[in-house]
């Protein structure tokens, strides 16, 4: 196993690429999952040409495409996404299980959205690119037990999910929660909020935290990647400081 180390693009969607670029960098990380909103939008194939080659000439590695599809019929089609993803030379697209909360979704919609996971995830794997279902609220992978009964159903092996820890819970509830999806885990999105989302602190002040997080994922198999997210204050300076902790915790 090996862990890489990177930034989620839209933790800076006020900063152009370039910046972006030198940010990261300048904090010695591997690479930058680039946000399919703003910074490398859908369907936008010359600019993510641009932004995936000064990536690359920086020494970078586009880790991810973060597109944020979410199976909606307002979202362009995947053949879009998947077109954007090879023009910034990714092999990994991020995307969201559709926008219904697990216990509101019914059985024909969760089944919509399995069909429809195993129809892109063939299309991609096609041309090597792996999906991710991001862990999160106001989707079917907004538990973990949903979470996990969701790749069980799309079972392929091109489909993973990222995992975060979930504000309000426990140390170790959120420890049980990457033990119990650490089969199927591809990256890991690091920042630290707490007591709520809105409350938003440094990463080295939950460094045993995130100890024991590192721990769960040793035994894992799998090549992964961390990714920084949405830090304090939006600042570049504390970007930088959670980026230091972040390889003091992987040494």
């Amino acid at each position: 196993m090996s862990i890489k180390t990177g930034l989620v693009s839209v933790t800076f969607r006020q900063l152009e690429p370039a910046v972006i670029v030198k940010l990261v960098k300048d904090a010695g990380l591997d690479g930058i999952e680039w946000g399919g909103d703003i910074h490398v939008p859908h369907g936008d194939i010359e600019r993510a040409e641009n932004v995936g080659k000064f990536t690359r000439d920086a020494g970078l590695e586009v880790l991810s495409y973060g597109s944020y599809y979410e199976f909606d019929e307002s979202s362009l089609p995947f053949s879009t996404i998947l077109q954007t993803a090879i023009a910034l030379q990714t092999k990994h697209i991020r995307i969201w299980a559709g926008n219904q909360s697990s216990d509101t979704a019914d059985e024909k919609y969760r089944a919509f959205i399995v069909k429809e996971s195993q129809r892109i995830a063939a299309e991609a794997s096609k041309v090597g690119i792996s999906l991710s279902f991001e862990f999160h609220s106001g989707s079917l992978t907004d538990t973990t037990q949903s979470a996990i009964d969701l790749m069980k159903q799309i079972s392929n092996k091109s489909a993973g999910l990222y995992w975060q820890p979930t504000v309000g819970m426990t140390t170790q509830e959120n420890i049980d929660s990457l033990t119990n999806v650490l089969p199927y885990l591809t990256n890991i999105h690091a920042f630290y909020w707490h007591p709520t989302i809105s409350d938003r602190r440094r990463l080295g002040d939950c460094i045993s935290d995130w100890m024991q997080y590192l721990t769960v994922i040793q035994p894992s198999q799998k090549d992964h990647c961390i990714l920084l997210e949405f830090v304090l204050d939006d600042s570049p300076e504390v970007f930088l400081e959670d980026a230091e902790t972040l390889k003091r915790l992987l040494k």
